[in-house]
């Protein structure tokens, strides 16, 4: 008999939308949709174990093996840069990492560049590949108000649609990367439950080709 897999999908919007294409890709577990609180939910017939998590947390769960597969923003990965293989762009979720800044204002090269941020690796490690030398100031939330309030001089956030930034007379300066959901997996699971990955994903790709 096969063997389950246990997938761990991201809380919140994002996460529902990745379970509804497991779900049309023939991975379905009905008991997810039932109101309570439990954490864990199986399907026999499919072989498949979810759990919801923290988005954050998807890759401390695949890259310690508690999960076999997840779910995580291309944000997170190049934050954290765990030791998991990423097997598929489920191109949900789509944004972009940018860096942004008060609209006109010029930024003096001749000094270390602030930067509010809460990706603080993926800030050194752009800015290093820029030769540039920068101050980052970690933030977890309301990032926005750090150029307004003279905190920083940019920030480097995650941007949807950018109404906020224009609302705040704010702009986008530097595209760093872009940024959607993609499909992640233990290492030695992925050698130890090929099979059984390798039919979520054929499901999954072809799923996603219909869709296009």
């Amino acid at each position: 008999m096969k063997e389950y897999l246990n997938i761990a999908l991201p809380k919140g919007r994002l996460g529902e939308k990745v379970y509804d294409l497991f779900e049309k890709s023939g991975f379905g577990c009905p008991s997810i949709r039932e109101p309570g609180r439990k954490l864990v939910f199986e399907n026999e017939n499919n072989r498949v174990r979810y759990f919801w998590v923290k988005p954050s947390d998807v890759p401390i769960y695949v890259e310690r093996g508690a999960a076999d597969l997840g779910v995580a923003g291309k944000d997170i990965l190049l934050e954290y840069e765990p030791e998991v293989y990423e097997l598929l762009d489920l191109g949900l979720g789509k944004c972009r990492l940018a860096v942004a800044g008060k609209k006109g204002a010029r930024l003096r090269s001749d000094r270390t560049l602030r930067v509010a941020t809460k990706f603080s690796h993926v800030a050194r490690t752009y800015y290093g590949a820029l030769g540039r030398d920068i101050d980052v100031i970690h933030l977890n939330g309301s990032i926005e108000l750090a150029p307004i309030l003279g905190l920083s001089d940019v920030i480097l956030d995650i941007v949807e649609t950018g109404t906020t930034l224009k609302e705040n007379d704010l702009e986008v300066r530097e595209e760093v990367a872009p940024v959607s959901a993609r499909l992640i997996a233990n290492k030695a699971s992925f050698a130890f439950k090929k099979q059984e990955t390798d039919a979520l994903l054929a499901a999954l790709t072809k799923n996603l080709e219909a869709s296009k």
